[in-house]
């Protein structure tokens, strides 16, 4: 595999930072190929502006046009664009964070932001069919990515009925709406609970489970979410066929089967 391992922690002495050096190192040993950015380390900027473009300042600025054309006409900031080249070199994309407040840091949520671009991440159509690329058949189609997220939350509140809310709810944006969107698979979550109590015993463990779910990623099924570009979506209104999950609603639809 080629890695992109992104990480958003503010400490590199933490927990997150540990399973981070963890992961990267079994990866390696194993022949797999590891890049990582560490946004906090690189203090990469999250705020997207026109600097990121180029753009005349006496001109309306129009987020997604305006960042289609830098990346066109080679315009783009420099530090987006080394972004971009390792999404492009990756096969692989390992997303790791704390959870606050039921959200990953806002230094990484600014990296979506600036790097998945129109023109990079969206903007494309079938030249057949004129449908748009996305939900399964974006650009990045083919490539893989894995959430590795920490929590203080204590194990089980974060499942189908835990108080917090079911972990893959939480992370359906990202999932979904982020990766999917864009074309990825998304393979399931590996969570990290109660992580502001872990032991030395308990990191071990953990560890040793994370080295294991890293090596099986290229044989890891994916969660089953619908393609928008099939038939169980309606491809005026975009909306799910009334004879599929008829008694659900919300994220759950979504998925051809019960995620795991």
């Amino acid at each position: 595999m080629k890695v992109l391992w992104l990480a958003a922690h503010p400490e590199e002495r933490s927990l997150n930072g540990s399973l981070k050096d963890e992961g990267v190192r079994a990866l390696r040993e194993h022949g797999h190929e590891v890049q990582v950015s560490d946004l906090y380390a690189m203090k990469w900027n999250p705020v997207v502006d026109a600097d990121d473009f180029d753009h005349p300042s006496e001109e309306r600025l129009h987020i997604s046009n305006a960042a289609e054309r830098a990346l066109g006409n080679g315009t783009l900031s420099p530090d987006i664009r080394a972004e971009q080249q390792k999404v492009l070199w990756a096969d692989t994309l390992i997303v790791q964070f704390p959870l606050w407040w039921y959200g990953m840091p806002a230094i990484l949520k600014g990296w979506f932001d600036r790097v998945f671009v129109k023109g990079f991440a969206y903007g494309f159509s079938d030249p057949d069919t004129g449908a748009t690329l996305r939900y399964g058949d974006g650009p990045l189609t083919g490539k893989r990515a894995m959430v590795v997220v920490t929590a203080g939350a204590r194990p089980g509140t974060l499942g189908p009925r835990g108080v917090n809310g079911d972990l893959n709810d939480l992370l359906f944006p990202l999932h979904h709406g982020t990766f999917w969107y864009t074309g990825m698979s998304a393979v399931p979550p590996f969570l990290v609970s109660s992580a502001d109590r872990t032991t030395p015993a308990a990191f071990e463990d953990t560890a040793a489970q994370l080295r294991t779910r890293l090596l099986e990623l290229p044989t890891t099924p994916p969660l089953p979410f619908r393609r928008q570009n099939s038939p169980d979506y309606d491809p005026e209104t975009l909306t799910l066929h009334p004879d599929l999950a008829p008694n659900l609603t919300g994220p759950a639809i979504h998925y051809t089967d019960t995620p795991r």
